[in-house]
């Protein structure tokens, strides 16, 4: 349920709802909008009474809430959720575009894709410091060295950084040292990983799992948004079906069934759905025209050594073409 509220209605009126509705045995989840504060009622078995609420002073309205997930769906928030961090934004009215390598290899190779992509026109730099790979002989990551290189690409080139955290042992660490947290295709029902994001202060890009259903993923966000973590960017990187042309199969349709029933923001990762570098750049295109706010592609400045996911990795003067062409289809959509 969501309790609308005037947009004359007192700082007193308000908590005076919120007492109501806590004196239900429900929780109460103000929510601060641009005319008005609407409030939102979590944590209940069944329907709520509005009769309860909808006489109370200030109380404009009463809405009944039908989504599973309450926090992210557009029921409960109307307007888009924005994502800001380094001087970016993610989300309505941007094309964000996050780039580099699968995993941090070393100093040298993370600093040099680094200013490739920088130059092209990426606003984030992507890059593994812990790796979760199929085979345990495989490339791990670096773990801490890699964050210290991460730490360093932010200073020497000015991007903001993503990485994905495995557990809540190096969450900490992960925490420090990057800007933004993903939460991998893996982890998605990681139900304590999800716990744990949800307390933090920093942004979180939640990948949706191999074989998760579009409301799985989108319960998957409501534990970050319960937890209190409103910085919450959906990473559609295609779902795991009977096909052999490609490692996974891309869900463009996720973009606007998602851009309807929830006001978070929504990217696209072409590089794992493919696992081939020469179909990267036609479903980014394709991404973009779907309109997702953004991208997330790998890039590795000698792909042919990559330790991992060179075969989908985009060499760099391909990565510039994919920018343009992004950017020319946008601008063609007049966005």
């Amino acid at each position: 349920m969501l309790i609308v509220m005037e947009k004359t209605a007192t700082p007193e009126q308000i908590a005076s709802v919120v007492a109501a509705v806590q004196g239900q045995g429900y929780e109460a989840r103000p929510i601060p909008g641009g005319e008005r504060t609407s409030i939102g009622v979590l944590r209940n078995q069944g329907p709520v009474e509005a009769a309860l609420f909808v006489g109370l002073p200030g109380v404009r309205d009463v809405i009944p809430v039908t989504r599973p997930y309450k926090l992210v769906s557009r029921e409960f928030q109307a307007q888009d959720t924005l994502v800001h961090v380094g001087g970016v934004t993610i989300g309505q009215g941007h094309l964000t575009i996050i780039a580099g390598p699968c995993a941090v290899e070393s100093e040298t190779q993370t600093l040099k894709t680094a200013e490739l992509v920088a130059a092209a026109g990426a606003h984030i730099f992507r890059g593994g410091a812990y790796k979760p790979r199929t085979s345990p002989y495989a490339f791990q990551g670096l773990g801490l060295e890699g964050l210290k290189i991460l730490r360093r690409v932010r200073e020497t080139v000015g991007l903001p950084v993503v990485t994905e955290v495995l557990d809540e042992e190096s969450f900490p660490l992960v925490e420090e040292y990057a800007d933004i947290i993903q939460i991998g295709t893996r982890n998605m029902q990681n139900f304590s990983l999800l716990r744990r994001a949800g307390r933090s202060r920093r942004p979180v890009v939640l990948k949706r799992g191999m074989s998760a259903t579009i409301d799985e993923w989108l319960m998957a966000a409501e534990y970050l948004l319960a937890g209190g973590n409103a910085q919450t960017i959906l990473c559609e990187r295609g779902v795991r079906t009977f096909v052999n042309h490609s490692r996974n199969t891309l869900d463009l349709s996720a973009v606007p069934y998602v851009r309807k029933e929830s006001h978070l923001p929504i990217i696209i990762d072409p590089s794992h759905a493919a696992g081939r570098r020469d179909q990267v750049i036609p479903l980014a295109r394709a991404a973009v025209a779907a309109e997702a706010h953004g991208l997330m592609i790998e890039v590795h400045h000698n792909p042919d050594q990559a330790l991992s996911d060179g075969a989908q990795s985009l060499y760099p003067e391909q990565f510039a073409t994919l920018c343009r062409q992004v950017l020319a289809i946008r601008a063609a959509m007049g966005a």
